[in-house]
């Protein structure tokens, strides 16, 4: 009785172990693999936000005299802004920055004999950071308009950013997501195959650079402050299975 037992134990392993091996060999058989695609998603848009900076000086050997100069700028310079349509809370004057001049001497030979004392320049940055972004830059043009008053100021090129970059990235990441499924589908179609579970999703580096500009991409991100019109991209890298 035993021995019928152990027969039959032995013939079902026999019996089960055929089924498993020719299991393996079927799914050997089978296509199988991965597709790996990167897609670009990109969009123009318009900054919303401008910030712009300047500067302004006075000179003089009395350092009281070249302070009380510089306020009487000052003032000039926030009366200015103010009538142009620019909110006071919006104008930011930076702290006085005081340098002493000094003129080097030399002799005919060329041999250093000291220096002299010139007097004290004080220089005064503002800054100005806006949403009313035509407006600021039309006065950035213009300030020079002060000049005729006698102000000595200093504009720098505006600065532009956009308030919205996170909703931004957001839609990109979605744009560059579906235009790489899409070429997933493509190479597996044309391969015979059909695409499979999303395996792994990778992004790139956000990249905004000037409207039809011709700045290269960075490793770390390109961003672009001296366009007002920008281009924002980013690059997402999916790996499907296929089936």
């Amino acid at each position: 009785m035993k021995k019928h037992i152990s027969s039959i134990i032995f013939a079902i392993a026999i019996i089960i172990a055929a089924a498993l091996l020719g299991n393996a060999v079927i799914n050997r058989n089978k296509k199988t693999g991965t597709v790996d695609v990167t897609g670009l998603g990109q969009k123009n848009f318009t900054s919303d936000l401008v910030v712009w900076e300047g500067n302004f000086s006075r000179e003089n050997t009395d350092i009281k005299t070249a302070y009380a100069d510089l306020e009487r700028d000052r003032k000039e310079v926030l009366d200015y802004l103010i009538a142009k349509g620019i909110p006071k809370e919006n104008i930011i004057f930076q702290a006085v920055n005081t340098t002493p001049l000094y003129r080097q001497n030399y002799s005919n030979a060329g041999n250093y004999m000291g220096q002299t004392f010139l007097g004290y320049e004080l220089n005064q940055t503002l800054q100005v950071e806006s949403k009313q972004v035509e407006k600021v830059e039309q006065i950035s043009r213009e300030i020079t308009e002060l000049l005729l008053q006698g102000v000595k100021f200093y504009s720098q090129a505006p600065r532009y950013y956009y308030t919205e970059l996170e909703s931004l990235k957001i839609e990109m990441i979605s744009r560059a997501t579906e235009d790489a499924r899409i070429r997933a589908e493509k190479i597996a179609e044309n391969s015979g195959t059909r695409l499979g579970k999303l395996l792994s999703a990778n992004m790139g580096i956000f990249q905004i650079t000037g409207l039809n500009s011709t700045e290269d991409y960075s490793w770390g991100g390109t961003f672009n402050t001296s366009s007002k019109e920008k281009t924002a991209s980013i690059t997402m890298r999916l790996s499907y299975s296929v089936k």
